[in-house]
């Protein structure tokens, strides 16, 4: 990362000393990214509204998509992209930090892989989120700043998304591990699936680990590297392997997307529709238990 020293678990990760000591700086941008699943009749920009870091702009995921799709926030157009983040002040030479409310920092981790995929690498997650800021006693306001525009050249790198087409040739022709971010119960199609279905299960040959387990119960941060290692491990799963991950909606995804590049993989792709795509198929293999 250019800019600024950088100092923190690693490139991916920033922690919440760290912003503190930097949310100054001329080339310091904050992004609040919180979000929730529909079905809790929450909003995220309610949160935004009522208080946010100092500086922090919102990033609506839902907002900043793919309108013409019937599926959840799927990545938008580069053009789009380029307009919307270009509008809240955030472009080329920035240094993007970004945090969500919710617990664990999904939709962060959202954010932080779509700005990578359209070709912004200096973009780091607040490691704890705002529950961590809020625990430590930290600074907070609930007026939004007014962004100075920002140019954004969108560099799209279509290594780091899956589609449906994709993701089924890749059951013909093994290449890829898929690692589903979903609970061990909606992963083996015995609890409910939120998003609407007409099957459940997962991904034929998919490895289950559930994002929450690459956090501490606690205080939300991520494990330890060694920690992250024995998660994937005990999943049965290769950190350095060509991996996709998936989830419900693409979301959570993201967060198996980031503890591996903490682990030095930059690579892992995301499968863009996840099980709100491949569970409303009827041509798609599901696999049960």
């Amino acid at each position: 990362m250019s800019g600024t020293n950088f100092q923190g678990t690693s490139e991916a990760l920033v922690s919440t000393q760290w912003l503190a000591e930097h949310l100054g700086a001329p080339d310091v941008r904050v992004v609040d990214a919180s979000w929730y699943h529909p079905s809790t009749g929450r909003i995220g920009r309610d949160d935004y509204n009522n208080e946010h870091i100092p500086g922090a702009v919102f990033f609506d995921i839902d907002e900043i998509a793919d309108s013409n799709s019937s599926l959840p926030h799927m990545l938008p157009d580069p053009a789009k992209f380029a307009s919307k983040v270009r509008r809240l002040g955030l472009g080329n030479g920035n240094r993007i930090i970004v945090y969500d409310r919710a617990s664990g920092g999904a939709a962060a981790a959202r954010v932080w892989w779509q700005f990578r995929y359209f070709g912004h690498h200096d973009i780091s997650v607040l490691d704890g989120g705002m529950i961590k800021w809020l625990t430590e006693g930290r600074a907070t306001e609930d007026l939004p700043p007014v962004p100075r525009e920002r140019h954004f050249i969108a560099r799209v790198n279509q290594l780091l998304v899956r589609s449906k087409a994709q993701i089924l040739h890749n059951l013909e022709t093994p290449r890829e591990v898929v690692i589903d971010a979903r609970s061990a119960g909606r992963f083996a199609g015995t609890e409910p699936e939120p998003w609407p279905h007409i099957k459940t299960g997962h991904i034929p040959g998919a490895k289950n680990l559930p994002w929450n387990e690459l956090l501490d119960p606690n205080s939300k941060v991520f494990l330890a590297p060694d920690q992250l290692a024995d998660r994937f491990a005990q999943a049965g799963i290769n950190p350095a392997a060509p991996l996709v991950a998936s989830c419900g909606s693409g979301v959570t995804a993201c967060v198996l997307a980031l503890a591996l590049a903490v682990l030095g993989n930059h690579e892992v792709a995301v499968y863009d529709g996840s099980w709100a795509e491949w569970g409303l198929d009827r041509d798609t293999p599901a696999a049960l238990g």
